[in-house]
C-alpha cells in the first residue's frame, strides 16, 4: 500500500488537472439526487450547484432539479452512453452520460455537457434567411403566369438576386474590383514604400481621402504619426500657425509658443486636402518645407528641420492654376513628383455592383433592415447613371434607398438620385422596356428560361429529376439546355 499511494494520489491529481481544464462542462452526479462535483467550466454556465454549497437558493435548487431529472430520464429511458440533446432554462445542451462504481459502492454518473446556443441561434438566423429568400422567389414565380411582359422582368430580377446577393464586398477600404481601380491599387502599393510626395488628384467623391490611408498604411511610416488637414476649412493666418507653430506674442492671443503640425507629426505623415485652395503666402511657406525640409514658426526667425513625408490632395487642375497665375509652378513641380489620379466613377463602372452591394451591406446593419433582394431593374438604373458625385453620390442613393424600404426589397419607390447645382430635375433614367431594346426576342426568352432552370435547380438543390417533373420536360431536352447554358447541377446542390 505505501508503494501504490503516491502513484494514486498521483493519478487522482492528473484526473483532477484535466476535468479542471477541459472546455466541456463536466458534473458528477450521485444516484441522479445530488451533484458531488463540477469543473470550473460547468460552475460558470449553472452556478455552483454542488450538494454543498446551493444553501436553499431556490434558482439553484431549480436548475439541480432539471438536471437530476434529465439523468433519470436518461437511466430510464436506456440512453447512457448516447449523446442526446436538451434544453435548460432556453440554453440548447448536447449531453453524455457515463456510469461508474463509487469505491463505497455509490452510483455514480459522469455527466458531460457542451453549450450548443450559439450554434443554434446561428442555424435559426440562416434558415430565416433562407426561407425569406424561399418566400420572395416563390412570389416572383407565381407572377411568371400574368403576362409575358412581368415574365421578362421578373426573369431579370431573379438573375440579379442569384448573382449579386452571393457576391461577398472587396475587402479593405477600397472597393471595386475594376481594371482602373485594380492598375490604382498596384500604384498605391508601388509608390508607398518611398518618401517621395504624392500628389492625389479626382474628382469630388471618387476617394482620395481612402488613396491617402492605404498610401500611409503600407509607408514605412505606417506606425508613425498621421495627421490630415482640409487646407480650405480654416484661414489663412489661422492655417499657418496650425501647419507651422508660432512664437510666443507673435500676435494677438499668442501667449505661449506653440508647436505647429508640422513638428508634431515629425517623422509620419501629413495629409493636405484641397491643397488648390491654400493662398499664395501658403503657398511660399509650403514650398520650403518640400524643398528644405524645414519650417519657420509664426513670429520667428529661426528655421526648425522636420522629417514628414506629404500627401496632398485637390479636384482642381492645379496645371491650369498655374497657367493662371493663381498657383506657383514651382510649387506645383514640388508637389506632382508622384501623381495619383483617381477616375471619376462614370469610368470605372464595374466597380458600381462592388460597391453597390459593400453599401447595402453597411446600411441594412446601421439601419437594423434585412434587405436581401436586389432587382436587375435597380441595378441597370445604376449603372446608367452618370454619377457626377462619383463614389459618395452612390453611397448617398444606397444609405437613403435602405432607410426608407419598406421591406427586404429596394424597388424603384425608393431609388432617388442627388440633384446637382443647377439641376431643376433628376436626370432622366431608362425603363426596363428601353434597356432591352437591340436584343433579339430569341435572346430574351433564352434568359428566361435559363433563369427558371437555375432557380429550380437551387429550390432542388441541384436534384435534376425533380427539376425536369416540374418543368414537365424530357430528360434529353433539359440536358440539352443545360449544355446549352452551361449550367451544372453540382453548383445548385
Amino acid at each position: 500500500m505505501k508503494n501504490n499511494s503516491p502513484n494514486s494520489k498521483r493519478l487522482i491529481e492528473n484526473q483532477k488537472n484535466l476535468l479542471e481544464s477541459i472546455p466541456e462542462m463536466v458534473l458528477l452526479v450521485k444516484d441522479y439526487q445530488s451533484v458531488e462535483y463540477m469543473n470550473p467550466s460547468a460552475r460558470n454556465f449553472f452556478g455552483d450547484l454542488r450538494s454543498e454549497k446551493i444553501n436553499g437558493d431556490e434558482k439553484a435548487l431549480a436548475t439541480t432539479d432539471a438536471l437530476l431529472k434529465i439523468v433519470k430520464n436518461s437511466i430510464l429511458e436506456k440512453s447512457i452512453g448516447q449523446t442526446l440533446v436538451t434544453t435548460l432554462n432556453q440554453a440548447h445542451l448536447e449531453y453524455t452520460l457515463a456510469p461508474f462504481k463509487g469505491y463505497k459502492g455509490d452510483n455514480l454518473f459522469w455527466f458531460f455537457i457542451r453549450d450548443l446556443t450559439e450554434n443554434h441561434n446561428q442555424l435559426e438566423e440562416l434558415a430565416l434567411f433562407h426561407n425569406s429568400i424561399e418566400t420572395i422567389l416563390s412570389h416572383k414565380i407565381s407572377e411568371l403566369t400574368k403576362s409575358e411582359r412581368m415574365r421578362k422582368a421578373l426573369a431579370q430580377e431573379l438573375n440579379s438576386l442569384k448573382e449579386h446577393l452571393k457576391e461577398q464586398p472587396a475587402e479593405g477600404k477600397m472597393i471595386g474590383s475594376s481594371r482602373a481601380l485594380s492598375e490604382l491599387r498596384d500604384m498605391v502599393f508601388q509608390v508607398a514604400k518611398s518618401d517621395a510626395t504624392i500628389l492625389i488628384t479626382g474628382e469630388s467623391g471618387t476617394g482620395k481621402e481612402l488613396v491617402a490611408n492605404l498610401l500611409r498604411e503600407s509607408s514605412n511610416r505606417n506606425n508613425k504619426p498621421f495627421l490630415k488637414i482640409n487646407c480650405n476649412a480654416i484661414n489663412d493666418s489661422l492655417l499657418e500657425s496650425d501647419l507651422f507653430g508660432h512664437e510666443k506674442g507673435s500676435f494677438t492671443g499668442a501667449d505661449t509658443k506653440r508647436k505647429g503640425k508640422f513638428e508634431v507629426v515629425d517623422g509620419g505623415t501629413i495629409f493636405l486636402d484641397e491643397i488648390g485652395d491654400i493662398t499664395a503666402r501658403m503657398q511660399a511657406a509650403l514650398l520650403r518645407v518640400l524643398q528644405d525640409g524645414e519650417i519657420i514658426r509664426v513670429g520667428g526667425n529661426l528655421p526648425v528641420k522636420i522629417d514628414v513625408r506629404v500627401v496632398a490632395a485637390t479636384n482642381k487642375n492645379l496645371a491650369e492654376m498655374v497657367q493662371d497665375g493663381s498657383f506657383r509652378l514651382d510649387l506645383f513641380y514640388r508637389l506632382n513628383i508622384i501623381n495619383i489620379s483617381i477616375p471619376p466613377l462614370r469610368e470605372r463602372k464595374d466597380d458600381i455592383i462592388d460597391l453597390t452591394t459593400h453599401f447595402i451591406r453597411k446600411y441594412r446593419q446601421a439601419f437594423k433592415k434585412d434587405i436581401n433582394f436586389l432587382p436587375q431593374s435597380i441595378l441597370n438604373r445604376l449603372l446608367v447613371h452618370n454619377w457626377p458625385g462619383n463614389v459618395r453620390e452612390l453611397e448617398n442613393v444606397i444609405q437613403r434607398a435602405v432607410l426608407m424600404a419598406k421591406n427586404n426589397v429596394i424597388t424603384e419607390n425608393e431609388l432617388f438620385f442627388d440633384l446637382q447645382p443647377g439641376d431643376n430635375n433628376q436626370p432622366e433614367q431608362k425603363t426596363y422596356l428601353q434597356q432591352i431594346e437591340g436584343r433579339t426576342l430569341k435572346l430574351m426568352i433564352a434568359d428566361i428560361e435559363k433563369d427558371i432552370i437555375v432557380h429550380l435547380l437551387d429550390k432542388n438543390r441541384g436534384n435534376v429529376a425533380k427539376t425536369i417533373k416540374q418543368l414537365d420536360l424530357g430528360k434529353t431536352a433539359f440536358y440539352d439546355k443545360m449544355k446549352r447554358y452551361k449550367i451544372s447541377p453540382k453548383d445548385h446542390k
